[in-house]
């Protein structure tokens, strides 16, 4: 009876040996083991400089979360209140840990930055979770949503693919982790500095096209006079969102936050939330099946690695010549104690886009150069005839383009080159080359114009037009024909606000997914002025030719 007792009392040590691990390792348990290990410790933990943020969190009976205002569906004010997923979410973790949560708003630049200087406990803001990010912060995974970047356009457009935007301007948000695979297509695109502003762009036709989240569209697309006018054309680039918080002394947090999305997965807390709030549920749905596979609930209670979205991969290819590019950077650094950002170096689809925007301003300024010398002798021959209604007619468009702010000549010389003929890159140039080489051009042929008159006066010459007249003509107001090509060459990059692939175009391209403008703009100013200055150079030799020529003579 002895022996049997023994083995009965050995068997329920054996299994509670082996159901005791099991039963610790729940998230749960795991959780509950976590806070009451810092609950332990209150208050004498409290006010220690090197308390991890949940000590601080649990201590204050406060979790100060950082929120947006104005993202509907997932947090918005209405009437002093706040609502959406990412407030419900929130509400809901802060009801696990037993606190009170504490709203702190943030706007998509400073969502990382409130982290990193103590502003915030914890942000949930419709923070996509990618590479680059996680340098910067802690992401809290399982994450508690997923979206993908969509392009929305009026019904009447017919987009379908990358093929259908080519040369096609998007609008977007500077900042956006997408930028970089939409300029990287061919696709330009128009900045702004929140997504709130893309809907109104698009309905007052500022936009034809703009580029944001699914989720952030979503919302707009539902209401009747957007959603009748406007739709999504296509997705890329799935982004899990992840909740964050500070990358230095919020390890112990960021635990509690795991476990508690993990919990809130396997039992469909997320899910019911974003049923409650309207929004998609198709990652949410997936999340759940997922971690209700006892194969997805790892050590310690903690989700199983396998089972963990990867976060996107946002960092763009490198350059060849990174290596150097850095060491350069470092050694500016050592010597001089700053290092300039040069984002156009660091990686290929930057490269790419800089090297081009090089080459087509070299063309845009020699096309420049070469249209405004051609509508010079144009005009000024015309105005230079006898006949009084053909002087008439140059006068008229003279004093036409002089009176036309420069910018807008250039709309509308671009708006009629894309009513002519199909938009690309190469019409964009052409437009900018006719509309500069025009506004001066017809001021340097009205210069010629007059010298033909004034010349006539002087040697006593009837109305008639001959050759050496011309000639002459020409020689005398070369002093203004060459300032207005100059003119020409320094306006070149005002072309960049039609969409002209100049350098300009490029490298605000560029910044849109990569750090560094002061650098950036720099480079375009300096490249600017060594050619104004070549033009400038190659004038003079010209104009000392000629009189030397003159002179000669």
């Amino acid at each position: 009876m002895r022996i049997l007792l023994a083995r009965w009392l050995a068997g329920v040590l054996l299994a509670l040996a082996l159901v005791g691990p099991a039963l610790a390792q729940s998230p749960e348990s795991t959780l509950n083991a976590l806070l009451g290990e810092v609950r332990a410790g209150m208050p004498a933990n409290c006010d220690a400089p090197e308390a991890d943020a949940l000590v601080r969190v649990l201590c204050s009976g406060h979790l100060r979360v950082g929120v947006r205002d104005s993202y509907p569906l997932f947090a918005t004010v209405q009437d002093g209140e706040r609502h959406g997923y990412d407030i419900d979410v929130a509400r809901a973790i802060a009801q696990r840990l037993g606190v009170e949560p504490v709203w702190i708003p943030v706007k998509p630049a400073t969502r990382i930055s409130t982290l990193a200087e103590g502003g915030a406990d914890v942000v949930i803001a419709t923070m996509g979770h990618n590479t680059r990010r996680d340098a910067e912060a802690t992401f809290i995974r399982p994450h508690y949503y997923q979206s993908e970047t969509t392009i929305v356009g009026p019904k009447s457009i017919q987009i379908h693919s990358w093929d259908d935007l080519f040369n096609r301007t998007v609008c977007t948000t500077i900042g956006n982790y997408a930028n970089a695979r939409i300029v990287s297509r061919d696709v330009r695109v128009m900045l702004y500095d929140a997504a709130g502003r893309l809907p109104e762009a698009l309905r007052d036709g500022t936009c034809r096209l703009a580029a944001q989240d699914d989720s952030f569209f979503a919302a707009y697309l539902a209401q009747d006079g957007f959603g009748d006018q406007f739709e999504r054309k296509f997705g890329f680039d799935q982004v899990p969102w992840g909740m964050a918080v500070a990358a230095d002394g919020a390890d112990g947090l960021a635990q509690a936050l795991e476990l508690v999305s993990l919990i809130m997965h396997r039992d469909g807390g997320f899910l019911e939330i974003a049923q409650r709030d309207g929004i998609f549920t198709e990652f949410l749905q997936s999340q759940q099946a997922l971690f209700n596979n006892p194969e997805c609930i790892g050590a310690a209670g903690f989700a199983a690695p396998d089972c963990l979205i990867p976060a996107l991969e946002a960092d763009p290819p490198p350059t060849a010549f990174l290596p150097q590019v850095e060491a350069f950077l470092a050694w500016t650094k050592d010597t001089f104690g700053v290092s300039p950002a040069l984002p156009m170096l660091m990686t290929q689809p930057a490269w790419d886009l800089f090297i081009a925007g090089v080459v087509n301003s070299l063309i845009l300024v020699a096309g420049a150069l070469a249209a405004t010398l051609a509508f010079a002798l144009f005009v000024g021959f015309i105005s230079a005839l006898p006949y009084r209604p053909v002087r008439f007619l140059a006068w008229l468009v003279v004093v036409t383009l002089q009176s036309s702010p420069v910018l807008l000549t250039l709309v509308v010389v671009t708006a009629v080159a894309q009513a002519l003929f199909t938009y690309s890159s190469a019409v964009a140039l052409g437009a900018a080359i006719v509309a500069l080489g025009l506004m001066n051009g017809c001021n340097a042929g009205q210069a010629i114009g007059e010298a033909a008159e004034s010349i006539r006066r002087e040697r006593g010459l009837g109305r008639g037009l001959t050759m050496p007249l011309f000639g002459a003509a020409v020689s005398r107001s070369l002093t203004q024909l060459l300032s207005f090509l100059v003119n020409a060459a320094k306006g070149t990059p005002v072309a960049s606000f039609t969409g002209a692939p100049e350098l300009l175009a490029a490298l605000t391209d560029i910044t849109s997914f990569a750090a560094g403008r002061v650098a950036t703009y720099t480079i375009v100013l300096v490249f600017y002025m060594i050619v104004v200055w070549f033009v400038v150079w190659v004038c003079n030799r010209v104009r000392a030719r000629i009189e030397r020529t003159g002179a000669g003579a």
